[in-house]
């Protein structure tokens, strides 16, 4: 397996280092699969403080993987679809279905209210997860470690993002 550069980064009005339960999850689960943490901050459910920071990372080739975790739900604050989507160049359609799929199994109906997204913007994927830490497994679990693994077959986004593959096998 070839390890990913993965940023991540926590949308939270409320969360510091101390308390970002869904954001340690994710770091422990990228770490222990063989990935590097390439950054990982908390930023307010702002649009454009959310944009600066996924912008960034997009355009730096340090990262080749950014997840975020929170604001992906209905109430007045959750922007994170609005403020990610306008940056991707492609957008992974598949990515929202399967998780609702596999979140349905936990959390029945309420899975609809997920407004989880999947991209790529400049050679990076990015993935959009719900804010709770349970979700945040399940995106990994059932669909990431998989997907950013080189070895993964028939295909993987892991492929897509390192330079000197940058070819989809399928």
């Amino acid at each position: 397996m070839i390890g990913l550069k993965v940023a991540v980064l926590t949308v939270s009005d409320t969360r510091t280092e101390d308390t970002d339960r869904s954001g340690q999850a994710l770091v422990e689960r990228l770490s222990s699969a063989g990935h590097h943490l390439a950054d990982k901050r908390i930023v307010p459910d702002d649009v454009y403080q959310i944009r600066a920071i996924v912008s960034a990372w997009i355009a730096d080739p340090e990262v080749q993987v950014i997840l975020t975790t929170g604001g992906t739900g209905f109430t007045g604050r959750d922007s994170t679809p609005e403020a990610v989507g306008a940056l991707l160049d492609k957008r992974i359609e598949g990515f929202g279905e399967l998780f609702r799929q596999l979140s349905y199994q936990e959390i029945g109906s309420s899975t609809v209210q997920s407004r989880c997204l999947g991209g790529m913007a400049n050679a990076t994927v990015v993935f959009c997860l719900p804010g709770s830490t349970g979700a945040c497994r399940t995106a990994w679990d059932g669909i990431l470690a998989e997907q950013l693994d080189s070895r993964h077959r028939p295909c993987n986004f892991a492929n897509l993002v390192i330079p000197e593959r940058g070819t989809h096998d399928v």
